[in-house]
């Protein structure tokens, strides 16, 4: 499989990222809230594979630090670590942003794969709509 990946700033300049959000966290996980003003500054990664959009995510900078977010991979390609392949890419950015820490908010369900990606946890559960969260970090 051959893998390709767009990297932009603003969620209008890498669209390919809004209907896998759509689908992962509206239509799968019930979310209502999907989109934010964080969007239009973010640095949106949209991850092809054999052409078709197979995974995203995003990270964005404010005074606190670097933050990646709304990383998702498309149902037919779960399993093939293209969720690891999406931090990865994003903590290089950070970097080259000048971050030596990153920070996420991770839905509880996925803490483990976070934690298997070098982040732990903060262990500070909290909701976002109705799903409980937790914020975890990571030093690159």
């Amino acid at each position: 499989m051959e893998y390709t990946v767009k990297l932009a700033v603003g969620l209008k300049n890498n669209p390919d990222a809004i209907p896998l959000r759509e689908t992962v966290f509206q239509k799968e996980q019930g979310f209502t809230t999907e989109f934010d003003a964080i969007d239009e500054n973010a640095l949106h990664l949209v991850l092809y594979c054999d052409g078709i959009p197979a995974a995203t995510g995003r990270l964005y900078q404010d005074e606190t630090g670097c933050h990646i977010g709304r990383v998702a991979v498309a149902k037919s390609y779960r399993g093939q670590h293209l969720g690891a392949l999406v931090l990865e890419i994003l903590e290089d950015a950070a970097r080259h942003r000048h971050c030596d820490t990153i920070s996420l908010s991770a839905q509880v369900q996925a803490q483990s794969f976070y934690e298997k990606q070098g982040y732990h946890s903060l262990n500070d559960l909290h909701m976002d709509e109705f799903c409980p969260h937790v914020t975890m970090v990571k030093t690159v």
